[in-house]
C-alpha cells in the first residue's frame, strides 16, 4: 500500500478534523477545514484510501507544507 501525505496548503490553523484513523475516505471528501488568512478552507481528499495518520488537532497551528493527514491507499 502506498500512502498519500496531505500538506498544509498555506500557515494556518486547524478548526475542524471531519475523520478519525481509521476512516475510509473517497476523492474530494472532506477532511478537515483550516483558517488561513481570515478565509476558511476546506482540505480534500487527494485520493480514495483509510486515514492512517491524523497530524493536527483542532486550534492547532501549522506552517505550509506541513502534514496534516496520512492516507493510505
Amino acid at each position: 500500500m502506498a500512502e498519500e501525505i496531505v500538506e498544509a496548503p498555506m500557515a494556518g490553523r486547524t478548526i475542524r478534523i471531519h475523520v478519525q484513523v481509521g476512516n475510509a475516505v473517497k476523492e474530494g471528501d472532506r477532511i478537515c477545514d483550516i483558517e488561513a488568512l481570515k478565509m476558511e478552507i476546506p482540505i480534500l481528499a487527494p485520493v480514495n484510501g483509510t486515514i492512517k495518520t491524523i497530524c493536527v488537532s483542532p486550534g492547532q497551528k501549522f506552517e505550509g507544507g506541513d502534514p496534516l493527514v496520512v492516507i493510505e491507499h
